[in-house]
């Protein structure tokens, strides 16, 4: 307390901003791993469990009940263009974008 008057004030604001961007530096570096996403993102090779399937059309629960895909199936990535294909229960099969982004998985392997 004795030793604030003696400290300049943009002396203090510029210790603050400094340490301040020490801080946001250090999150941009430290590394992350991701542990799950939307089917969508996966890449060719990869592997993951569904844990969620968000559905709000009528249409994409329907195609969701038809391909057979529920809560715990491993899926693996087969192949990404022209579509996307995967092996649900060791069955490969095709589906469309729309009904991959619905569909979110725990990374099981990652390249």
């Amino acid at each position: 307390m004795k030793d604030e008057k003696y400290l300049h004030p943009s002396l203090g604001q510029a210790v603050l901003r400094a340490s301040i961007q020490s801080y946001f530096i250090l999150l941009m570096f430290t590394p992350f791993i991701v542990k799950g996403c939307s089917l969508e993102l996966l890449r060719t090779g990869e592997e993951g469990i569904v844990t969620f399937c968000k559905n709000s059309h009528e249409q994409i629960r329907k195609q969701l009940r038809a391909t057979g895909i529920n809560l715990g199936n491993k899926i693996d990535v087969v192949q990404k263009f022209p579509f996307l294909q995967i092996k649900v229960n060791n069955i490969n099969m095709t589906i469309n974008l729309e009904l991959a982004c619905t569909i979110y998985v725990r990374i099981t392997n990652s390249k």
